[in-house]
């Protein structure tokens, strides 16, 4: 089986396909179409950024592309993080530092001075940093399922279901080589054993998860995005043990003075409940919710929910 050309994630849909250049690397951003009412240019409108989690690309997203472009008045994209899908692969880069540059990076080069960052999992962490460490470049961050990195860690390890949910495969992760294999061997059969172990069985059944889940595969084998991936993994462990995770993680203590929205699915067995209620003393101005029904991917279970809270909130961030 022939490894997947990076075109394979340009998918049709009411979006266009960008390459955009910042700190330092090309990534591929997807931009959903303006509303008929709303063709012409607009410097004033709101940026809203979607950053995707572990194992996926932006196409995670489709849902908040279609409904946030449609329901509020912001220029809304999706972005494939470094090393993902039809963005650049560097072999070196992925700690939290250079993951909130990136972000900060594209919210220049798409010609804003700010942006709203809405992510999920490994995307979140990429919202909280660069909230932290380049604040004139947010404006406010949502969240599903990606509690602050500072709560998520004193939960995993001074909690019994929640480091049991998280440690066992992130200390996996950290094996050279075999995780790369393990996950894409099969035609990546193994990501898909790990996203139906963090799914909703509702989702799970559905036609909607079929489609993606083969979208997902297919991305999991472009040339080095498994790796890069993992590498997202390894660098949260390892870095914990040397003199600048310990750094990153002091900086990340830093209330956020910002509008905050965290979304979790009720049925995530991965992110637990604990750390998100530790993460409440980071965002005094945080507005948490519980998804119905949904498990660590509440944004594709439950598109609907999630796209009424994010509309509700970029409203209130957004004020007409």
């Amino acid at each position: 089986m022939h490894p997947p050309d990076p075109s394979v994630v340009y998918l049709d849909g009411p979006w266009r396909h960008l390459q955009v250049h910042a700190n330092g690397i090309r990534f591929h951003v997807v931009e959903a179409e303006r509303s008929p009412d709303d063709q012409a240019d607009n410097p004033d409108r709101p940026l809203v950024i979607l950053l995707h989690g572990f194992g996926s690309f932006w196409w995670s997203w489709r849902h908040q592309l279609r409904g946030l472009a449609a329901g509020t008045s912001a220029r809304v994209v999706a972005v494939d993080l470094r090393g993902y899908g039809g963005s650049d692969k560097p072999p070196r880069g992925y700690d939290g530092w250079t993951l909130a540059g990136d972000t900060a990076g594209l919210v220049r080069a798409l010609g804003h001075r700010s942006a709203t960052l809405i992510g999920h999992a490994d995307g979140g962490l990429v919202c909280w940093a660069t909230s932290v460490l380049h604040p004139r470049a947010v404006t406010a961050i949502g969240l599903v399922s990606s509690p602050h990195p500072v709560a998520l860690r004193a939960s995993a390890l001074t909690r019994l279901d929640q480091g049991r949910a998280l440690l066992p495969s992130m200390l996996r992760y950290q094996v050279p080589f075999w995780p790369e294999r393990e996950l894409t061997r099969n035609g990546a059969a193994g990501l898909e054993h790990l996203v139906r172990a963090r799914a909703s069985a509702k989702w799970q059944v559905s036609e909607d998860f079929a489609e993606t889940i083969a979208h997902v595969r297919t991305a999991a084998r472009i040339p080095g995005a498994t790796h890069c991936a993992l590498e997202y993994q390894r660098w949260a462990v390892r870095s914990q043990l040397r003199a600048e995770g310990r750094r990153f993680m002091r900086s990340m203590k830093r209330p956020l003075a910002i509008p905050v929205l965290h979304m979790r699915g009720d049925a995530d067995p991965y992110v637990l409940t604990d750390p998100v209620h530790r993460t409440r003393q980071f965002a005094p101005r945080g507005h948490f919710v519980s998804i119905d029904d949904a498990g660590h991917f509440a944004h594709e279970e439950s598109p609907e929910a999630v796209n009424a809270q994010l509309t509700r909130f970029l409203t209130q961030v957004y004020p007409r």
